[in-house]
């Protein structure tokens, strides 16, 4: 048994543990160790253990509202919560911004039990170089805490991954959920474009943003995202849509699947261009086939030029959103996010249309591409978590995998498989055809059912979860370097 929202649902419904001495270890782990990772922004201590005492006794009545309930979480400062301002890292949103209701996903997780003990650190706005500029702390990396923990949902990866709570919301607009999951060694989907309400959540790009799960593993995503998944008014849909049961196809087999292997060897940039993540990529593809899958390779069309589309995409959307704030509260932004926004202004009209274009005739040459196999594996990025400060986007960008799946909008998760010499996590990111969340999950649990690398506990992490449930987990930091 592993360190997971499933099994601390299951340790809750025998009676060997309660929500009120979760919560309780979750904010001692925070007490800790944020100051040395820079985590939250916010913690919700008193609430968070009014609400697990409100959880303890609804399940004692026979009161319950599912496998979140009683479990701590958190969420990532760009999405609003009825107790504080949603700051975005930003000294843009102090002062003016009044506190606001619940975002639906808020909302939706609180209705499913579950205790929301704060909320998590951001590169400013989603797209700022980390800094500890206007007083707002720097995210670092359990693993390593010279290095980032990537970003944008830099926060809510660390915690997961240092135990500072069990699972996590954060945003994912060209990566922003899968890098920091990679960097910090746990799991992160992006789902379907659109599959999850983003009313309530301040926008970086508004036809690329995708709210998402973060947590060990891709079964606690599947938890997560059954919760906060689904149409809702507030976000300009109709309520009621059916939905996928995002759990169904978990802790099967991959007997009967086509997995295409994307290399990029033939590309400019090589995503397995690492020697040891080339040996962690193999060993993990072989997993997979192991497991029943029938393994091709196979490149994704129209890949750079949906990457750029992308980038470019984005950029333009975000300088619509702050052209405003921009002219009127310059010296607001950090100087990194400023001049990064204001780069959007170059973005011509006929290019911004062009990369529309662009991104229409990829999603339709991607749909074709799923015709012949089942999901895509790759690595998600193509290094480790670089080191702090960082000095330019510049080298990253050309490391990530990530961009190409929010310019089609399909659904995308990373998982850990394995550490580089240097002890750093090494991720494989697995995408499938639009509304394919739950095959892209039970990929990822079938490798997951098979290997550990999910359940490490990196150098600065807490034990106090296992603790408060009374369990061990099977890989430590100290076994982390074994392939599974």
């Amino acid at each position: 048994m592993m360190l997971s929202i499933s099994s601390g649902a299951e340790a809750l419904r025998r009676g060997e543990t309660t929500s009120l001495r979760l919560t309780q270890a979750v904010l001692a782990a925070a007490d800790d160790l944020d100051e040395t990772l820079g985590v939250f922004l916010a913690r919700f201590d008193h609430e968070a253990l009014a609400a697990a005492e409100k959880a303890d006794e609804e399940l004692a009545s026979g009161i319950d509202r599912g496998p979140l309930h009683g479990i701590p979480l958190a969420i990532k400062d760009n999405i609003v919560t009825r107790e504080t301002t949603a700051l975005a890292q930003s000294a843009v949103r102090r002062g003016g911004v009044g506190n606001e209701p619940d975002s639906v996903v808020a909302s939706r997780l609180r209705t499913g039990g579950a205790i929301i003990v704060g909320k998590t650190t951001l590169m400013e706005f989603g797209i700022g170089l980390p800094t500890s500029s206007h007083g707002f702390p720097v995210p670092r990396n359990p693993w390593d805490i010279s290095r980032w923990s990537g970003g944008s949902s830099s926060g809510s990866a660390s915690g997961v991954s240092a135990g500072l709570f069990f699972g996590a919301l954060g945003t994912d607009t060209a990566g922003s959920i899968r890098i920091p999951a990679a960097f910090c060694g746990v799991t992160g989907l992006k789902p379907t474009f659109g599959l999850v309400p983003r009313d309530g959540t301040i926008p970086l790009g508004f036809s690329y943003d995708t709210v998402g799960p973060i947590a060990r593993s891709a079964r606690d995503c599947a938890i997560i995202l059954t919760q906060i998944a689904g149409n809702h008014e507030r976000d300009g849909s109709e309520p009621g849509s059916a939905l996928p049961d995002f759990t169904a196809r978990l802790g099967g087999t991959l007997d009967g699947l086509r997995l295409g292997v994307h290399r990029r060897e033939r590309s400019a940039r090589d995503s397995f261009a690492d020697v040891e993540l080339r040996e962690h990529m193999d060993a993990a593809v072989d997993v997979l086939r192991n497991l029943g899958a029938e393994v091709v390779n196979v490149d994704i069309p129209y890949y750079d030029e949906l990457t750029t589309s992308t980038m470019v995409g984005e950029l333009a959307e975000a300088f619509a959103y702050h052209r405003r704030n921009l002219q009127e509260h310059w010296n607001l932004y950090g100087r990194d996010t400023r001049m990064t926004l204001a780069s959007g202004s170059l973005v011509s009209g006929p290019d911004f249309v062009q990369a529309q274009r662009v991104r229409r005739i990829g999603q339709q040459a991607v749909g074709h591409l799923f015709d012949t196999v089942d999901a895509v594996i790759s690595a998600t990025v193509s290094g480790t978590a670089p080191s702090l400060p960082i000095a330019s986007f510049d080298d990253l960008v050309a490391q990530v995998n990530t961009p190409v799946w929010n310019a089609t909008g399909n659904p995308a998760i990373s998982i850990p498989i394995g550490f580089d010499m240097n002890g750093l996590p090494l991720a494989m990111q697995v995408a499938g055809d639009l509304m394919a969340d739950p095959l892209v999950l039970a990929i990822a649990d079938a490798f997951q059912g098979a290997t550990e690398w999910h359940s490490a506990i990196p150098p600065v992490g807490s034990s106090r979860i296992q603790d408060a449930i009374g369990m061990q987990t099977g890989l430590t930091s100290k076994s982390r370097g074994r392939v599974s």
